[in-house]
């Protein structure tokens, strides 16, 4: 058993607080600190990630690493699409671009699992890329937390 506090909010879930589950996840993602974020998950949460399946936080945190030196100036939205007791899918899209100054937004789905202390348990994550123009950037807040006034994905119309 787990000595670590719960994660609020706790399954089973409502629609505010699985919003509210997404957002902070949304959060923690724009910060871009991987050690932070894999605390989100449980210490053996199994993950498929496009062609990578990582397995407990060292991974994750592995994962997020190069990850985030590779896409830089991310920038992430996620929605809550649907909700069960302690399962959220949501749907997001990011914008980064690499080390050549080329931008990309990526467009994807999650399927989330959790425990009862609101660690997440699993991550499906399925996600598609495109090259855009440093014009056609959607995501231009300062570096980190989305502002509460900036669109959300169905604003934006993606």
């Amino acid at each position: 058993m787990s000595t670590e506090p719960p994660r609020n909010p706790l399954p089973p879930f409502s629609k505010a607080t699985a919003e509210e589950k997404a957002r902070l996840a949304e959060d923690g993602w724009n910060g871009r600190n991987p050690a932070k974020v894999a605390l989100a998950y449980t210490v053996d949460s199994k993950w498929r990630n496009r062609a990578e399946f990582p397995q407990g936080r060292a991974q994750i945190e592995e994962f997020l690493t190069r990850k985030w030196n590779k896409e830089l100036d991310y920038r992430l939205i996620k929605e809550l699409w649907a909700y069960t007791d302690n399962r959220i899918a949501v749907r997001y899209a990011y914008e980064y671009h690499d080390d050549s100054g080329n931008w990309f937004r990526a467009y994807g789905n999650e399927n989330w699992e959790f425990d009862e202390n609101g660690f997440m348990t699993y991550r499906h994550a399925s996600i598609n890329e495109k090259p855009i123009t440093e014009k056609e950037r959607k995501f231009r807040w300062p570096l980190g937390r989305r502002p509460d006034d900036h669109p959300g994905l169905s604003d934006l119309g993606l």
